[in-house]
């Protein structure tokens, strides 16, 4: 069964931003999405609401009051941008308590806690990791648009103005493009920033450690500010 989830802030921007994370998620669905805690009363009143992502600063009724007067409220996830509220939070028994602007990996991370909490470790898969077969970008080789399998892609190097784009078989390709245009043009898809230097595909990833991901016979280096985003996404992953 999926996980029934109520959203609750007043801002707009972070309620779909919150939506977009959710429907990357084969085990959840949206049964509301309210501006302030009237709003969702009415939800909770009419719909079975599993987990609500619950803001604190809210018109009329702040978040943590809304909580501490639902006579039995379901689970919750504090999304806020004040940090001072993290006590309260932690008190009414929230799962989680996420910090705006909240990352993929984090959110995942909150997702992967409640899941344990309710013993459905096995039940949540995130979207499949493997890249869409079908999926293709184009990237300018030479004087030419090359197209190019995106589940053919293992890793990207940065190797100054250019990148190697290194691909199944051993092939390469040698492309006129900043790593950030190609960590842009490659973010609808399955990879990650492992370091500032490497971008890699997380299908292509066959172990890890703390220093490195394996792919092939490659080490490819974490980079010291990448670690924790990527030992999220790998460790949610596996939780997963």
């Amino acid at each position: 069964m999926k996980l029934r989830c109520l959203l609750v802030d007043d801002e707009p921007p972070a309620l779909k931003v919150l939506a977009t994370y959710i429907s990357s998620l084969n085990d959840m669905e949206i049964v509301g999405q309210c501006r302030n805690a009237i709003e969702a009363l009415g939800v909770l009143r009419h719909k079975t609401v599993d987990i609500i992502f619950l803001d604190i600063k809210m018109p009329s009724i702040i978040g943590t009051d809304f909580l501490k007067n639902l006579s039995h409220p379901p689970k919750v996830i504090f999304v806020t941008a004040y940090r001072e509220y993290a006590i309260d939070g932690f008190e009414l028994d929230a799962v989680d308590y996420l910090v705006k602007p909240v990352s993929f990996e984090r959110f995942f991370k909150a997702i992967s806690k409640l899941n344990r909490m309710m013993g459905r470790e096995m039940s949540l898969t995130a979207i499949n990791e493997t890249p869409d077969p079908a999926a293709f970008i184009y990237l300018k080789v030479d004087r030419d648009m090359k197209k190019v399998f995106v589940n053919e892609i293992e890793y990207v190097e940065s190797w100054k103005d250019y990148v190697k784009i290194f691909l199944t078989g051993g092939r390469h390709l040698l492309v006129k493009r900043a790593i950030s245009v190609i960590e842009n043009i490659l973010s609808d898809h399955k990879f990650v920033r492992v370091h500032r230097s490497y971008i890699v595909s997380l299908s292509k990833i066959s172990g890890y450690n703390a220093l490195a991901v394996q792919v092939g016979q490659c080490q490819i280096p974490i980079g010291r500010l990448y670690k924790q985003s990527v030992m999220e996404r790998l460790q949610g992953r596996e939780s997963a």
